[in-house]
């Protein structure tokens, strides 16, 4: 246990996720261990005629009313991204599996306007709405969007019913970036503002200085860069991502953050990582693998990477080892109260792309493990925020998790020792624990204690106080 005095945390009823060592002090036989999401059916497949080769990638997904919604690039003329043959499409659910596309009428596309097109042309590569959750926000700009590219920059727009959208104002609400895949925006609860997560290139060697958009891939790194903004139309200068030192610098194609569903103070960011020099599958005529990564962040500034490993890997289909698979779409959705849904795109630019839907359960991106031989791990102190420790836990048939309460002496508190402790054991998004039949930890609400964790083929995916 550390000997140097540590402030307690408070955290208050929040639920606080394993994915970082934000409350961990330290760790014996037990590692932070990444989860990766479970594949699910195919919810759209790029078969219309204005879905072409391209089609399926840059997503936003969210809930509104009753109603899920999804946006989603389209593409017919691929000669390049900034093609006039490109839009962004328009489907929707009321469970987040069976999608449908309906008829807006809004664009024409061959002779009809039979369609799901919400924006046609150029800008339609990369354009991300998103529902304004701000309080006040005036109704004919409850949806709002960006998109765009360097040198012109990026583009704001708004709508009213996330179907008809107008540019904002003509000029750029960013110039600073390369711009060139899934920019994204959202009301931060927060810091109470807008922020701005975009792409922009890093030099290899000085990751905080830009290279021009036109840089071999050699010559620069694709990165993400964050501005805020309090009206969504003056926007700080963009700033790169700040990582920990010798955390190594990688292609982040997108990057998917968002504020976690139900612990909104920590940001989840989903990066599809792209190796341009790689070419698995040599009759696919585009270079490049890619998969894609799990990071933290507890300002939105400064991001923990804990898991360099992929979080979801190609696999075993070989249409999925090839460029631009594996994009996380912006948005997770709270499709059951124990579940978590996302979409990625596979199979890109195969005649037979689409998009495909995964799955989370709610809040187990990541864990505190320990093996079958056993493993410890021991918090930082904690103020006791409630009158009960609820856990989200899953064990083997024959593991077990036991919790005890550890003093500022570091001695373990008495009738609330791991001996004390009933055994868990099971798999619970909601497990309360007790010590000898009662959960009731009245006596130290308000103060500091440790929590000791004795995992035995077991998980710790997150914890809260209860009342």
């Amino acid at each position: 246990m550390s000997k140097q005095k540590q402030e307690p945390l408070n955290i208050g009823k929040r639920v606080e996720l394993f994915v970082d060592d934000y409350l961990i002090d330290r760790m014996e036989k037990a590692y932070l261990k990444l989860n990766p999401p479970e594949r699910k059916e195919i919810v759209l497949r790029m078969e219309k005629p204005w879905e072409g080769p391209g089609s399926g990638i840059y997503s936003c997904v969210f809930k509104d009313g009753d109603v899920y919604k999804m946006y989603y690039r389209a593409t017919f003329d691929n000669s390049s991204d900034r093609a006039e043959g490109q839009a962004c499409c328009y489907a929707e659910s009321r469970d987040g599996i069976h999608w449908e596309r309906p008829e807006l009428g809004i664009h024409e596309f061959d002779g009809s306007k039979q369609n799901n097109i919400v924006m046609l042309g150029r800008i339609a590569h990369n354009f991300s709405p998103f529902p304004d959750r701000r309080p006040g926000c005036p109704p004919q700009e409850k949806y709002k969007a960006v998109a765009g590219y360097a040198p012109e920059g990026l583009f704001a727009y708004v709508s009213e019913d996330g179907l008809n959208f107008r540019p904002l104002r003509e000029e750029p609400i960013l110039t600073k970036g390369a711009f060139d895949s899934h920019n994204l925006a959202f009301w931060d609860p927060n810091k109470q503002r807008y922020v701005c997560y975009s792409r922009y290139f890093a030099s290899n060697q000085e990751p905080n200085i830009e290279a021009p958009e036109d840089s071999a891939i050699f010559m620069g790194i694709r990165a993400i860069q964050y501005s805020f903004s309090n009206d969504f139309v003056n926007w700080t200068m963009p700033q790169p991502n700040v990582y920990a030192k010798g955390v190594p610098l990688e292609h982040f194609y997108t990057n998917a953050t968002i504020p976690c569903p139900g612990a909104e103070h920590i940001y989840l960011s989903f990066p599809m990582r792209f190796m341009p020099e790689r070419h698995k599958v040599p009759e696919h005529p585009k270079v490049g693998v890619s998969d894609n990564v799990f990071m933290t962040s507890r300002d939105g500034v400064n991001w923990t990477r804990t898991f360099l490993e992929a979080w979801m890997r190609p696999g075993l289909d070989k249409r999925n080892w090839t460029q631009r698979n594996l994009i996380v779409a912006w948005g997770i959705l709270e499709t059951s109260p124990d579940e978590f849904s996302m979409y990625v795109n596979e199979h890109y630019y195969w005649e037979d792309s689409y998009i495909r839907r995964i799955t989370v359960p709610r809040h187990r991106f990541a864990s505190v493990h320990g093996d079958y031989s056993g493993g410890v791990m021991i918090t930082k102190p904690i103020i006791v925020g409630g009158r009960s420790l609820v856990l989200n836990y899953a064990t083997s048939a024959a593991g077990s998790v036991r919790v005890g309460l550890i003093d500022e002496a570091g001695w373990p508190i008495p009738h609330f020792s791991t001996e004390d402790c009933d055994v868990i054991y099971g798999d619970e998004l909601d497990c309360t624990v007790t010590w000898r039949g009662k959960a009731d930890l009245s006596k130290f609400v308000g103060k500091a204690v440790r929590f000791k964790f004795e995992l035995k083929d077991a998980d710790i995916y997150a914890l809260r106080f209860g009342d």
